[in-house]
């Protein structure tokens, strides 16, 4: 079992980090240039919202430790519009600009034909399914050792 459970997570890993070449490779393909892999996979995530700073670190659209530096470069290449948020002037909140929207548009019509062309490497909706049913035991098992810090 735990043989299994370390080959998960590090195929897991090894998955998000593949995922964020293919992203490079279609910016690449699209000639865009201002914007690195990291970025366009919080823009894509933040999509067509309104959010804070901190949103996107909770909701997990950001797993790095740098998420201000990316939305500082988002907002300097006109990807995201940035404006102070009405309840708490501390706060910011980022949408996406119309640029950014172009670039979502783009994006979103990829992983379409992406996800569509999963049948033909004999991926159905019912594996990924099963599959995001056992991500999600993993992740709650792993919040749940965090929020009580056990060790097994």
């Amino acid at each position: 079992m735990k043989a299994l459970y370390f080959e998960t997570i590090t195929l897991v890993e090894r998955l998000h980090h593949l995922f964020l070449d293919v992203i490079k490779i279609e910016l690449d393909r699209l000639r865009v240039f201002d914007i690195n892999n990291v970025q366009c996979f919080i823009l894509y995530n933040v999509g067509k919202n309104e959010m804070t700073v901190g949103e996107i670190s909770n909701r997990g659209y950001y797993l790095g430790s740098n998420v201000s530096y990316n939305l500082k470069k988002l907002v300097e290449n006109g990807y995201f519009i940035q404006e102070k948020a009405t309840h708490d002037k501390r706060a910011s909140k980022v949408r996406l600009s119309e640029k950014g929207i172009k670039l979502y548009d783009k994006l979103d019509k990829i992983f379409n034909q992406q996800a569509s062309n999963l049948k033909y490497n004999g991926v159905t909706d019912q594996n990924l399914t099963e599959t995001l049913k056992l991500l999600r035991k993993l992740e709650s098992y792993w919040n749940f050792i965090f929020s009580h810090g056990l060790v097994e």
